[in-house]
């Protein structure tokens, strides 16, 4: 089949990647336009568009799927189908009917279950047991389609966001790899949506990674984890920022909510809305992440000091 491939970051270039060592016809390849990124705001490709310049493979960056233009050299390429992975444009009800075969999204949720921009994010902050992979045909919908093939993963209670999004990487390139031969052997067989158990994993507010320590020690936690590695949980200390990386639940009754209940060689201990939370891994502004023995070695913490509760020390957090 000749296939044309949409996609922008590290889970896409994995797919493409399988794709490519599968030895499928891959004739064009769609990524976002190159990007300021780094403390340089230095204009950087993507790793798409890396990995098929490093195979020669035919690139666009459209800014828009939108035009005429982009449409006509998606028709010249006679694709049987569009596989799309992460790729940030919307395709047009025009697009979508542009392959013979219409086009198939690698989503990162089991639909229709985190529907949208932050899937990986909000499972993990919901205390999902597993997540997985939805292999879907589009439609002019926000990931309504058709389902086509899934496959599940657990969520281990010490995933980060980073290492649930390399599961789930490996795990898209797989499953779309199957449904590839499934598709050719005409022994895919869709499945719609329930629309009563779909629900919507809006994207990621860097307001929200501000720790409240009123909640739960197991929903901060799982905020840690799920804003690890952008864009970092954070908390105030008498005004300073600190991001914290790392932390463990313990259980074990409470205090007031934002107390360093006490210092150990391992964590900060500190109390909150039910239960204590351990600091394993934290960073002040402008720092490196330390352990807490490192930490503590230039910044002064005691056991009676309170992390701020007041979130309005978050307006001035850049």
């Amino acid at each position: 089949m000749r296939i044309i491939f949409a996609g922008t970051p590290v889970f896409a270039a994995t797919a493409l990647d399988a794709l490519i060592k599968e030895n499928h016809d891959i004739v064009l390849v769609l990524t976002q336009p190159d990007r300021p990124a780094g403390r340089g705001m230095k204009m950087t490709a993507s790793a798409v568009k890396l990995l098929a310049q490093t195979h020669n493979l035919r690139l666009l960056q459209p800014q828009s799927l939108k035009n005429q233009v982009i449409h006509a050299q998606l028709h010249e390429m006679d694709a049987d189908l569009m596989i799309v992975a992460a790729y940030g444009l919307i395709l047009p009800e025009a697009v979508l009917k542009i392959p013979r075969l219409g086009c198939l999204n690698i989503h990162a949720s089991l639909l229709p279950r985190w529907r949208g921009a932050a899937p990986i994010q909000r499972a993990i902050l919901a205390g999902d047991q597993e997540t997985g992979i939805t292999i879907m045909q589009m439609d002019a919908g926000l990931d309504t389609g058709v389902m086509l093939l899934k496959e599940s993963i657990v969520i281990s209670c010490d995933d980060t966001t980073q290492t649930l999004h390399d599961k789930l990487s490996q795990l898209g390139a797989q499953t779309m790899i199957q449904a590839l031969t499934l598709l050719q052997q005409n022994r895919l067989t869709p499945v719609s949506q329930d629309e009563a158990l779909a629900c919507y994993a809006d994207k990621i507010n860097k307001n929200e990674a501000l720790i409240d320590w009123r909640k739960p020690a197991e929903q901060i936690d799982r905020a840690i984890r799920a804003y690890n590695p952008a864009p970092g949980a954070y908390t105030f200390f008498q005004g300073q920022a600190i991001k914290v990386w790392q932390t463990s639940v313990i259980a074990h009754d409470s205090d007031q909510p934002g107390k360093v209940t006490a210092i150990e060689h391992n964590g900060i201990i500190v109390a909150c809305g039910t239960g204590l939370i351990r600091l394993e891994i934290i960073q002040k502004s402008g720092g490196k992440r330390l352990s807490v023995t490192e930490f503590l070695t230039g910044f002064e913490i005691h056991p009676g000091d309170y992390f701020d509760i007041d979130t309005t020390a978050a307006d001035n957090h850049g």
